[in-house]
């Protein structure tokens, strides 16, 4: 009967609880459904430009799935590819083959060698056994534009890692800081003193952001001297991104934990605003998805501190290439503050 009573008591609570019902269901529904969109996306097939190859080449390298778009000539091979955003550029020269890869993403940069590799050997060995040498049969020489023949996804997915971990532990401390701050009824106190609401939100920015800072430096610089993550750019213009980054998650979570009754409800955020946020970050491509899910990728603050954060650390970018990242991240900031000056005046009584 003590157990029953027990049970009973647990049902009433979970069922009082409406916000935490609907996100003990509706989260893992969520998750799901991004997660079956993501990985069920379209495969793009990879943009080579040819210039210098016989046209029957090109033929085979269509027909081996890769889009291939002729050149006549090309006078910069890392701005064509660039500008005309392509995975690589193949180059038939004085008799040798050169491979100008991108390698924004390593594993597909890969793949897509070897598959040019092997269509033009096959491609040779029928030349040749037609009793035509006229093509030399010799290994394609390999450049890359960003990184090396070394380096692997860990060094294109660790700039977005660091951003991530400064959204989360930022997001987290100052959420369930500002909700400790009403529990305890010190922010009641506060709103009714003739305090404006903007001066407590400026108040509370300054206060957690100060260790949000500390935080922020601390992560950056772990990663880049203790871990050796790979570092193209200026270690500065990473500190700032970051710091951007931590201000969006900082007013973020203190809006949110406006709505949040508990350290348990504020918890239940996570799934919600965080998790959604890695899928759209870039470890994913998300040149395969639909439109409206490419549309969502753009109002996540993630994306554009990922963005930034590898163009900065893998691409060794300079802050005005990456500017338009950068003002998202402070509009997403500004948003969050003042809908925080909203948020705030529910609770003053007086």
């Amino acid at each position: 009967m003590r157990t029953a009573a027990l049970i009973k008591r647990i049902f009433q609570e979970m069922f009082r609880d409406k916000r935490t019902l609907a996100l003990l269901f509706v989260a893992p529904l969520l998750i799901l459904s991004l997660m079956y969109l993501l990985f069920n996306s379209d495969t793009i097939n990879p943009k080579l430009g040819v210039t210098g190859a016989d046209h029957q080449l090109v033929e085979a390298l269509e027909k081996a799935d890769i889009h291939t778009v002729h050149y006549k000539r090309i006078t910069n091979t890392k701005n064509t590819i660039k500008s005309e955003n392509l995975d690589a550029i193949l180059q038939y020269k004085d008799s040798h083959w050169k491979l100008t890869l991108q390698n924004n993403d390593p594993t597909a940069a890969k793949a897509l060698q070897m598959k040019v590799q092997q269509t033009v050997s096959q491609f040779q060995t029928a030349l040749m056994n037609k009793g035509n040498a006229g093509l030399p049969k010799e290994n394609i020489k390999t450049a890359y534009i960003y990184g090396n023949s070394d380096t692997d996804f860990f060094d294109v997915l660790s700039p977005t890692l660091v951003g991530f971990f400064v959204f989360f532990f930022v997001f987290l401390i100052s959420g369930i800081g500002l909700l400790k701050e009403r529990t305890s009824g010190t922010l009641e106190r506060l709103m009714s003193t003739p305090i404006r609401r903007w001066e407590i939100v400026m108040a509370y920015l300054v206060g957690f952001g100060t260790f949000a800072v500390i935080q922020t430096v601390i992560v950056v610089l772990y990663a880049i001297n203790i871990l050796d993550m790979v570092l193209e750019g200026s270690i500065w213009s990473v500190i700032l991104i970051n710091l951007l980054l931590a201000l969006v998650a900082l007013s973020l979570g203190i809006l949110l934990s406006s709505f949040a009754a508990s350290e348990f409800q504020m918890v239940q955020f996570i799934p919600i605003a965080v998790v959604p946020q890695i899928f759209f970050s870039g470890i994913i491509p998300l040149n395969g998805l639909a439109d409206w899910l490419q549309a969502v990728a753009k109002v996540m603050p993630l994306y554009y501190a990922a963005d930034a954060l590898k163009g900065i650390m893998y691409k060794g970018m300079e802050l005005s290439d990456i500017s338009g990242d950068l003002i998202a991240l402070v509009l997403f900031a500004s948003f969050f503050t003042v809908l925080n000056v909203f948020a705030l005046k529910k609770y003053r009584k007086l």
